[in-house]
């Protein structure tokens, strides 16, 4: 085994800098956090056991958590508290004003039998708008809402419920069994196609559309905080139409189909700090809405701030798409370390002339790998061929790397654009280390791809 060392900044030397100080996005990160605060309670407080919850399998506490939050709601807030113990329960409703409090040593179990998941409600399913299962915990346009502390929320997925509905023997499903992509996808997917209304898209349980976990929709000032969450049946943490959202210290254990650990979506200045993510599917993926449900009605996500996170498994660490039709812009990525065999790329970009969308002003700094399968920087604009292609061509452009630093991956950056439409520009690697890639670039359909004081160190088999 020799190593060689490929530097590509010695034929860069004419470029300009690429940032200026007067010119520092940066300072856009710091305006963006003015805008990001954390909801603030009354200073009063309720105890679920004071309110018939029980702790133990044999108990039900649906009914009592629900009723404690509306009742707390309705006295003007204040923090509603799972004390240590397993409480069971089905899907929480949470309500403005009111911060959900799990104690260190508190579980709250969450049946899997999707029958405790109706009546159906508004969300979205893969960038689509639908009826669905009720979400575990889900809010509609409520303000000052908030689920802390030390304690663990489980959802108690698992291959004998909730994750064979994917369509993967791994997770439990078996030929002649059905699932969502012969059910309830197919028909959602035509309800969009078709631009049925929303109201209209109601979906039955032998669709199969396995809920989210966390799913705060068109809320503002939203805090999820401390919780371990595990065993989720689909996405994780996914607040859709949201402004002001903080995510911090939050450990996502879920390696289940489409497990994703957080994803944003259609939202707007949205801090993620602190976290842990270990998961089935990608890290952090930011999202706005799939095909025409994006930009018929075009909210797109921005001001994201992403901090100070751990990353291990995981199809991406922090990943845009592949739902965006509407648009991501103004992401800023900092002081994280990613580090996993099982871990597929760092930095991800998804699309395709389906989905279309732009992907813009992205910043990334300081960003630590140890080792990712694939590639650190991952850009696909022929993501998903089934879907075959159509007119809404992709915009992706003014992203920034500057010190991230990798120990192994096969590539260090790969550039899939399309080399009929070049719509792929403006992307610069800054101060970056890539040691032990097998290819160190690999890219295509571009333009203005800039490496300044870039290394590849690469291995070479004799």
């Amino acid at each position: 085994m020799k190593k060689s060392l490929l530097l590509l900044a010695c034929c860069l030397l004419a470029l300009p800098a690429i940032v200026s100080a007067e010119n520092d996005p940066w300072k856009r990160a710091d305006e963006i956090l003015q805008n990001i605060s954390d909801p603030v309670f009354p200073d009063r407080s309720w105890n679920i056991t004071k309110s018939g919850a029980k702790p133990g399998p044999r108990h039900d506490n649906t009914r009592a958590i629900n009723r404690l939050i509306e009742r707390a709601s309705k006295a003007g807030g204040g923090k509603v508290i799972v004390p240590a113990g397993e409480f069971y329960t089905g899907p929480i409703t949470l309500k403005s004003n009111v911060n959900l409090h799990l104690e260190e040593g508190a579980v709250l179990k969450f049946s899997n039998d999707p029958n405790d998941y109706v009546p159906f409600v508004r969300t979205r399913w893969e960038g689509l708008d639908v009826i669905n299962y009720r979400p575990l915990i889900y809010a509609f346009e409520e303000t000052n809402i908030a689920v802390t502390g030390k304690g663990v929320l489980d959802g108690q997925a698992g291959n004998e419920s909730w994750w064979w509905m994917k369509e993967k023997e791994e997770f439990g499903w078996k030929e002649g069994m059905s699932s969502q992509y012969q059910t309830g996808r197919p028909k959602l997917m035509k309800m969009a196609e078709d631009n049925v209304p929303v109201d209209q898209r109601v979906m039955t349980k032998d669709g199969l559309l396995r809920p989210q976990f966390v799913n705060p929709v068109s809320c503002t000032n939203v805090l999820i905080e401390g919780v371990t969450i595990i065993r989720a049946p689909f996405w994780v943490i996914h607040p859709i139409f949201c402004e002001n959202l903080t995510v911090r210290n939050v450990s996502v254990n879920s390696h289940g189909p489409n497990n994703d650990g957080c994803n944003p979506e259609s939202s707007r200045n949205v801090l993620i700090e602190g976290c842990e993510f270990d998961t089935g599917d990608d890290c952090i993926a930011i999202k706005s809405g799939r095909n025409n449900d994006g930009r018929n009605n075009p909210i797109p996500s921005e001001n994201i701030i992403v901090r100070n996170c751990h990353m291990k498994d995981g199809h991406g660490g922090v990943v845009m798409g592949s739902e965006i039709s509407a648009g991501v812009s103004n992401v800023f990525v900092e002081n994280c370390t990613m580090d996993s065999p099982e871990l597929d790329r760092v930095i991800r970009i998804k699309t395709n002339t389906v989905r279309g969308g732009y992907v813009r002003d992205i910043y990334v700094r300081n960003i630590e790998v140890g080792e990712c399968k694939e590639a650190v920087f991952r850009i696909e604009l022929m993501y998903e061929r089934r879907d075959g292609d159509g007119p809404y061509m992709p915009d992706i452009r003014n992203i920034v790397l500057d010190n991230v630093n990798s120990q192994k991956s096969r590539y260090g950056v790969f550039i899939e654009g399309r080399e009929e439409d070049i719509v792929v520009s403006d992307i610069s690697f800054i101060n970056c280390d890539f040691h032990n890639v097998e290819i160190p670039t690999r890219i295509s359909g571009s333009k203005n791809i800039k490496f300044k004081n870039v290394s590849f160190t690469v291995d070479e088999v004799q």
